[in-house]
């Protein structure tokens, strides 16, 4: 039986092929999307449907035999409830033009199952998103003071080499006027120096010539 024959089984039940058709798909796309958000989907005397993990293996190829390494992978994994069970076994006997003897699930119990996982799985990704948004927040906020203080400390040190160069500069400006200054006074007592060493020379000249005559 495939899926079209499957809709057509229905049909009559569920008043159209339309409907059968839509209520086959809502079926199957809920319990895929469980399954896959890791979900178990079990359905009470039916089976139930999951997602099961497998390691990196090592396989042999069929055909050649050669030894081949199998990645790690996720594979679904339907097992049957026992009532399916006991019906394929023959222990139990299936009636006949009746309904299995399954438990009928409340209307829209399985898609509404199904939003209601993938709404869990949307919120939890939302939840996520939200916490790393936070957590780069809180590292912005954390980074930016962290350039607010560099840069005070780089202003900082450049005022500190501005005013150290300004009073060097002070300092030599200073120190050349303090030169200035002195150097009139030096000359002045040379000059002055000067003229009393030739007053003393004459002196001692005039007194030489004296004592001669």
């Amino acid at each position: 039986m495939n899926k079209a024959q499957l809709v057509e089984a229905i049909a009559d039940k569920v008043g159209g092929r339309q409907q059968a058709a839509e209520a086959v798909d809502a079926v199957l796309d809920a319990i895929v999307r469980a399954t896959v958000s890791g979900d178990r989907v079990s359905v009470t005397g039916f089976g139930s449907f999951e997602k099961v993990d497998r390691p990196a293996r090592y396989a042999r190829n069929p055909q050649t035999g050669e030894r081949v390494r199998v990645k790690k992978t996720s594979v679904p994994r339907f097992r049957a409830g026992q009532g399916f069970k006991d019906l394929v076994s023959g222990s139990k006997k299936l009636p006949r033009g009746g309904e299995v003897a399954v438990k009928k699930a409340p209307k829209g119990s399985l898609t509404g199952g199904a939003t209601a996982t993938v709404k869990k799985a949307a919120a939890k990704k939302a939840t996520t998103a939200r916490k790393a948004t936070a957590v780069k927040k809180t590292v912005a906020k954390k980074v930016t003071p962290a350039k607010k203080t560099t840069a005070t400390a780089k202003k900082a040190t450049a005022k500190k080499t501005t005013a150290k160069t300004t009073a060097a500069k002070k300092t030599t400006a200073t120190a050349k006027k303090t030169a200035a200054k002195k150097a009139p006074a030096a000359k002045k007592a040379t000059a002055t120096k000067a003229p009393a060493r030739k007053s003393a020379a004459r002196t001692t000249t005039a007194k030489k010539a004296t004592a001669r005559k």
